[in-house]
């Protein structure tokens, strides 16, 4: 198991760079979902043609819009999962709705390429109810269990000091730092995980 969890796909291209490399296809199923509830997605967009300029080909598939057989199959057969950033709750409500987590979490577990920004990197914790302070979890109505994928046994806290995130990360941290091991990151950092635990990694400045 090795996956990458970032706060912003366009702030990592050479660590994503790197990770990727050991891929053997080109191609890459990402997951837009957790943008469709937020009024920017612009983050979206760039992190699209950060991957797209490494050179890979990207399915772009919105969970909510396609039924379980169709997903589980997309899931099972690709080589690298990336689920962007948005509303948390929303994003995990719609997996749920799929029964797409376990079918994550032994994909993780065989050896999947994954990337994680965000709202993608917060599901991989074994609960998400932390994040309540930076997402609304009203928005996502129909979930009612906050566990997520559980892969990592530590918490991501992303966007640490950058905008408009500075009041919700810090907040995040202060409310839950003695409650849970978290692990804050700003969005030129990223954590690397594997069986052994976890490294986080700075973007280098290098343009490739």
């Amino acid at each position: 198991m090795e996956i990458l969890l970032m706060s912003y796909l366009a702030g990592t291209k050479n660590i994503t760079k790197k990770y990727l490399s050991k891929m053997i296809s080109n191609k890459i199923v990402f997951i837009p979902t957790a943008g469709n509830v937020e009024p920017y997605t612009g983050y979206i967009d760039v992190g699209v043609e950060m991957l797209k300029s490494l050179g890979y080909e990207l399915e772009i598939i919105d969970i909510s819009k396609y039924d379980e057989d169709y997903l589980k199959d997309k899931f099972s057969k690709t080589e690298c999962i990336c689920i962007s950033g948005g509303n948390t709750f929303y994003l995990l409500q719609e997996l749920k709705k799929k029964n797409l987590v376990g079918l994550l979490f032994r994909r993780i577990k065989e050896g999947l390429f994954y990337i994680g920004e965000s709202a993608g990197a917060i599901i991989m914790s074994e609960n998400i109810e932390y994040n309540q302070i930076m997402d609304d979890k009203s928005i996502a109505s129909e979930l009612d269990d906050y566990t997520g994928v559980n892969v990592f046994d530590h918490y991501v806290v992303p966007h640490l000091g950058e905008y408009p995130f500075e009041e919700t990360a810090q907040k995040t941290l202060d409310t839950y730092q003695d409650k849970i091991p978290l692990v804050p990151i700003n969005n030129n950092e990223a954590v690397l995980v594997d069986n052994n635990g976890y490294t986080v990694l700075y973007e280098s400045k290098k343009v490739n």
